[in-house]
């Protein structure tokens, strides 16, 4: 039964609750929940307050010792039943997250699918030996380094993409034997969260270890501070971040901060202009450009700018608009009014300052034209700010040292990506470019899970989500000497 599950999964059993090993009242009372595109009810959901924090920390730390207890198979086994079961339901997964965020189709399946390989590789990760022995300096002498959980983990996630950001953060902490309580954004509670806890009951996870509880910074700030929380994992804006990362580090917990980016993908003057324009596109305007990895600066060789540009606009115009439940759509709503509010502020006050837009730079209620600028200089909101919206932005360079300049020209450091058909030169290039991602041919939206994705300045604090990183991630280390007699000493 793949892909086409008739029992819904959720029976609208989430309205107007949170989990708290179980659906319960929430200490903050509910919001509405709207369809983004179209503006209908989905339904309420529960806010949580800092009670409901303390409450669910109290039970995931006693819930937590047994599941550390449980062998790295058991434990596997239950992400991988996960992982089936997410595939079971993927197309009422893939509506809620369609409804909740104004994603694509295409974009909310693929996310389900990776969701569902997030869980199959964690559940890998169960099994890997959690340790080794060390060189010792006498014989007799055991020598033992081994990885052992950090305790509960509250997982902080934002609404654009809410299943993958939640789902790369969840499987690799239950694997290394924590707890979770995971806060989505207020605005996708269900495909952020609900849905996991749903599917964590079907899959058999031992009661009190998962909880989900919605809510603002008022919840936020709650859950960073709980005292029996153990590590916090952040995804979001660098203004929240900073705070996330003041209150935790102050408390000295253990923090996983991924944050926002003013991506440069930097075209060089020997490419297919038409190929590197479709790429650009993709790295722009995929999700209405709500993604932390899109495209924020074109930095495009003069020579072929002007080229580049009509390419680039041809293909934003081509690009359909409209609700995401259609699967022709390619662009769907931004988020809220708010966000509207702020990129069209961003574009108006760039033009003011010079910048040129070549088309689009319109909108509809919540539907920004896909949107192609120009002129774009650094001072500039467009060239300075992560816009989160459908722009594109160009800025031209004389040669590869400028584009180098104009590249680390921000306090961001996410991804960046470089094309060329001298990869000689594209290295180069890629070498000096300071983010903790970098792509060459290809453009900056780039989901992978086996290498670690993880930003530097403004963008985070380097701790990679990733096969190869997340068991540093999400355990701690641990020195265990042992004898065969006391030792003597002298004194």
């Amino acid at each position: 039964m793949k892909n086409n599950m008739q029992i819904p999964l959720l029976n609208n059993e989430w309205n107007g609750k949170i989990y708290i090993n179980g659906w319960v009242k929430p200490g903050r009372g509910t919001e509405e929940l709207l369809e983004k595109a179209t503006g209908i009810n989905i339904g309420q959901t529960g806010i949580a307050s800092p009670e409901d924090i303390s409450n669910a920390g109290a039970i995931a730390r006693i819930a937590q010792k047994s599941w550390a207890k449980k062998s790295g198979p058991q434990r596997g086994d239950i992400l991988r039943e996960f992982a089936s079961l997410i595939h079971d339901y993927s197309d009422e997964i893939a509506t809620y997250l369609v409804k909740e965020t104004g994603s694509i189709m295409l974009k909310a399946k693929w996310e389900v699918q990776m969701a569902a390989r997030e869980f199959t590789e964690a559940a890998a990760l169960a099994t890997q030996p959690t340790g080794f022995l060390t060189s010792t300096l006498e014989p007799g002498f055991q020598s033992i380094a081994r990885r052992i959980p950090l305790g509960v983990i509250g997982i902080i996630t934002p609404w654009n993409s809410p299943i993958i950001l939640a789902a790369r953060a969840i499987a690799p902490a239950l694997a290394m034997g924590n707890a979770i309580i995971l806060k989505p954004d207020v605005q996708s509670p269900i495909s952020g969260g609900f849905i996991f806890a749903k599917l964590l009951e079907l899959a058999n996870l031992p009661e009190g270890l998962f909880h989900v509880l919605p809510g603002g910074p008022e919840t936020g700030e709650a859950l960073v501070k709980e005292p029996t929380v153990d590590m916090i994992s952040f995804t979001g804006s660098t203004r929240a971040g900073k705070l996330v990362g003041a209150n935790a580090s102050g408390l000295l917990k253990r923090v996983a901060l991924e944050l926002g980016g003013d991506n440069p993908y930097v075209v060089l003057e020997d490419v297919d202009i038409e190929a590197a324009a479709a790429a650009g596109t993709w790295g722009s305007f995929f999700h209405q450009g709500q993604i932390c990895l899109s495209i924020g600066r074109h930095l495009v060789h003069e020579r072929i700018a002007e080229a580049y540009a009509e390419a680039l606009v041809r293909k934003a115009q081509a690009l359909i608009v409209g609700n995401p439940m259609d699967e022709k759509v390619q662009v769907g709503p931004v988020i809220n009014e708010r966000q509207v509010l702020n990129v069209l502020r961003i574009l108006d006050d760039s033009v003011a300052q010079g910048a040129r837009i070549l088309t689009g730079g319109k909108r509809n209620n919540l539907f920004i034209e896909p949107t192609v600028v120009t002129n774009v200089l650094p001072g500039m909101p467009l060239f300075d700010e992560e816009i989160f919206g459908p722009i594109a932005t160009i800025t031209t360079f004389k040669n590869d040292e400028e584009a180098i300049e104009l590249a680390n020209m921000t306090e961001y450091g996410l991804v960046s990506a470089v094309v060329s058909n001298n990869l000689v030169r594209a290295q180069h290039i890629a070498d000096n470019i300071r983010t903790g991602v970098v792509h060459i041919n290809d453009q900056t939206v780039v989901h992978g899970i086996y290498g670690p994705i993880a930003g530097v300045g403004k963008s985070g604090n380097g701790f990679g989500h990733g096969t190869v990183s997340n068991a540093d991630t999400f355990s701690e280390w641990q020195w265990i000497t042992t004898h065969a007699t006391i030792q003597n000493y002298p004194f």
